[in-house]
């Protein structure tokens, strides 16, 4: 007959590797069980911690096991177990409140209407108030940050009338709710990182009402669905239910993993939980809270099709008095997640990569499925050879050599979606250019610009990166469709088959939509109690990430100053215009100029690309000596800013943003004429294209005299300024020699003065009525020719 290893023996038989770890600012060398990851071992230590247990010694983990079970003061035979059982990963400590330790309360009572309100009200402020310390935080550090970057005086720095950064910085740290003496603060270089954090999430509200008045839509139910809207609520439909939630949660548990426990233990599962659940309710004294977690992924493994009811018979025979308490940090302690059909897992280099759920593979292998294939539909095959949609045939009908294709290929292995293997620089400007007839600056657009469909782009797309999960897997196993199409609709079921056999009801969440309305949260509360749920819980879901409306920024209103007289206004009435967020084109053939520079000994090339009207509208920067990442990260830079520019970005605030930047390469500037020096490589561009393209005198650091254009207030020595060939800022190429080789550019921008003539002298010549000869001479108040001495009377 074959004798089961005890759970002592099964912990000398499992291999432990040892480790570092660093834990609140301590290195700690200890032994882990293989599998575990490091996440899961500093979750250990954090407990350990918390309880005061000792962690020193060659092994910390087990010293603090064996001082946490000699608490309870039990044989030495039953401690060595249940130490055991913490240091395989098959228990852990549950240290929960499932719900407010405040007497549940009876919504039939007219009172308890206001008490709601009253805690809904605190925690609705707690929550805005958690909100906007975050916002100010952030706006404040966004203060001391704008006086940071700014080069220049400490005083014209720290001043929002000269630096626009900081008076866009200050005005939104007002609006956050920041006053003015903390944004002073800020522009002392105060730190406000150091803010109290939001609150722990409150433990739900416990209620109890009549489960016909629920049912019916009462003015009950309709009171709990507005608490549930702003809170967390457990209603139930009976006090001595309601009664039995508030004295569980003011003890301790136990938590035990039942796919671990199947892992180490097979085909003896049942016995040796039963051993586990024992030992557990003799330390804790029963009725003991012990709880099973991942039951869903163990029933999945298992042969057996009452495997859930069976688990929780076995824990209701020992002693158990609920197998439904949920802890966050215990889940971690046993590496439990949500159960899906990815699993992460810690390699052994220490790297995060992704599996498919063994449990999961575990049951598709025992029906006849294939892991593999599996596999390939939930993580893809990375490359596009026979792909759906778009393969390698599709393609090369549009102009795909091997070359293209051999790049789309080796980037499949590193990117993560399909857009990011067709865009530059994977593949190569000129043959977006010249094949594809497609710019680089919209290389996002490729596979549309290919009349690739959306559906083309979703199956080659999901062929090659995979999808969430195997709902629609072609080749799954019959028996297993239905739980592989809705694996949290599995995991409800085998808790519904754990139900029975549990002292306390199931609170996992009903979920509820986060702007879901008090009608919704009502018609729930009324469909769990014709249900004949015991207790039903409502929760409103997060809110989507980010922002939910697209507000225009509006301008903050001037205050009035008030006038000693009124003075009568003309009204004038105008009218609002949005502007249309539409990409501007550049045209096919675009001029501009290229600057060659050097900042820092480092070469730079801009090209400009501007409208017809002279506006800029793309850049690109080249530096040809630098590694291939800085160089994809400025020309992809360049991109971003061309983009930009082209949806109505002005230049002033991509300049306004960037110059002052300081990095490596730095420092002093050759080849260009007004930059002498820069603090970094996006310095010098932005403070290229704002002294070319805005005017802004006050970016250049050169003397603006020297400019050797030949148009400037310079010139030959004594004399006028020279004028310049136009084919100095003409292009031949790009006017395709339709502009004149002797054209010249005229000095402008001057002011000269016009010669003035005395009132002796002719403004013109003046032919003699007597001979006829040019010689005439005004002499005093007459003329006289010098040639025939006549003297004629000349009027006008």
């Amino acid at each position: 007959m074959r004798t089961r290893p005890s759970l002592a023996h099964l912990l000398m038989l499992y291999p432990r590797r040892p480790r570092e770890l660093e834990h609140r600012g301590a290195l700690i060398e200890l032994l882990a069980p293989e599998g575990w990851s490091d996440v899961q071992v500093e979750a250990w230590l954090d407990w350990a911690a918390d309880e005061d247990l000792p962690l020193d010694g060659a092994d910390p983990l087990a010293g603090a096991a064996q001082a946490f079970v000699q608490r309870f003061d039990l044989p030495a035979s039953e401690a060595t177990d249940l130490t055991a059982t913490l240091l395989l990963g098959v228990a852990t400590p549950v240290h929960t409140t499932i719900c407010s330790a405040e007497p549940p309360l009876n919504l039939s009572d007219p009172a308890s209407g206001r008490v709601l309100a009253d805690e809904m009200a605190r925690r609705r402020a707690s929550r805005l108030a958690a909100s906007a310390i975050d916002a100010t935080a952030s706006a404040l550090e966004a203060v001391t940050q704008a006086v940071d970057r700014c080069e220049g005086p400490r005083g014209d720095c720290s001043d929002p009338a000269r630096n626009p950064a900081l008076a866009r910085a200050a005005l939104a740290a007002r609006r956050a709710g920041a006053s003015d003496a903390d944004i002073v603060r800020a522009i002392a270089g105060e730190s406000f990182t150091a803010l109290p954090a939001a609150p722990d999430e409150p433990a739900p509200i416990l209620a109890f009402a009549d489960r016909a008045l629920i049912a019916s839509g009462a003015p009950e139910a309709t009171l709990a669905a507005q608490a549930a809207l702003d809170g967390d609520l457990v209603l139930t439909f009976d006090p001595e239910t309601a009664e039995a939630l508030t004295e569980a949660g003011r003890g301790g548990g136990i938590m035990i993993s039942a796919r671990r426990l199947q892992t180490l233990t097979g085909d003896d599962f049942e016995e040796a939980l039963a051993e586990v659940a024992g030992l557990w309710v003799e330390a804790l004294h029963a009725p003991a809270t012990l709880t099973i977690v991942d039951a869903a992924e163990a029933a999945l493994a298992s042969p057996d099709a009452g495997f859930a009811g069976t688990a929780a018979a076995i824990l209701a025979d020992a002693g158990a008095a609920s197998l439904f308490v949920e802890d966050p940090e215990a889940r971690l302690r046993l590496g439990v997640g949500a159960f899906s059909a990815i699993d992460p897992f810690q390699t052994a280099d220490g790297q995060i990569e992704q599996r498919l759920n063994p449990a999961i593979s575990l049951a598709i292998a025992r029906h006849g499925g294939d892991v593999e294939n599996a596999e390939r539909w939930l993580f893809g095959r990375r490359t596009l050879v026979d792909a759906p949609g778009i393969d390698h045939g599709a393609l090369r009908t549009r102009g795909f050599t091997d070359v293209e294709l051999e790049g789309i290929e080796m980037a499949l292995a590193q990117v993560s979606n399909l857009a990011e293997a067709f865009r530059a620089p994977v593949l190569d400007p000129g043959f977006l250019q010249d094949v594809l007839g497609i710019d680089a600056s919209e290389s996002d657009e490729v596979l549309q610009h290919l009349d690739f469909t959306a559906e083309d782009v979703a199956a080659a797309e999901a062929w090659a990166f995979g999808r969430p999960d195997l709902n629609g897997w072609t080749d799954a196993p019959a028996e297993l469709r239905p739980v592989l199409a809705d694996v949290g609709a599995w995991e409800a079921a085998v808790r519904s088959d754990m139900q029975p056999f549990s002292a306390l009801p199931d609170l996992s969440p009903l979920p509820l939509d986060w702007n879901a309305t008090t009608a919704r949260a009502t018609r729930a509360l009324a469909d769990a109690a014709r249900a004949d749920a015991r207790a039903v819980r409502l929760k409103r879901g997060p809110a989507p990430a980010g922002p939910l409306f697209d507000l225009p920024e509006a301008e903050t209103p001037r205050e009035r100053r008030r006038e000693p007289e009124p003075q009568a206004v003309d009204r004038v009435v105008e009218k609002v215009v949005e502007r249309d967020r539409t990409r501007r084109k550049l045209p096919d053939r675009r001029k501009g100029y290229i600057q060659k520079a050097a900042v820092g000994g480092h070469k730079v090339y801009i090209h400009t690309g501007e409208y017809e009207d002279g506006e800029l509208g793309e850049i690109f920067i080249d530096m040809h000596k630098e590694g291939a990442a800085f160089r994809s990260l400025m020309n992809n830079f360049a991109i971003a800013i061309s983009i930009g520019l082209q949806y109505g970005v002005p230049l002033d605030e991509f300049v306004d943003a960037f110059v002052f930047t300081r990095f490596e390469p730095a420092g002093r500037v050759t080849g260009n004429d007004s930059i002498r020096s820069a603090t970094s490589i996006l310095d010098y561009i932005f403070r290229e294209l704002g002294v070319s393209y805005l005017d802004r005198s006050e970016l250049a650091n050169a003397d603006a005299e020297s400019l050797g254009d030949g148009l400037g207030s310079g010139g030959a020595e004594g004399g006028e300024p020279e004028a310049v060939p136009a084919a100095r800022f003409i292009s031949k190429g790009f006017a395709r020699g339709a502009a004149p080789d002797n054209l010249v550019v005229l000095p402008f921008g001057q002011k000269r003065e016009t010669p003035t003539t005395t009132a002796g002298e002719p403004t013109e010549a003046v032919a003699c009525p007597a001979c006829g000869d040019f010689a005439l001479q005004h002499r005093g108040a007459g003329w006289v020719c010098d040639t025939c001495g006549a003297s004629p009377s000349m009027q006008g």
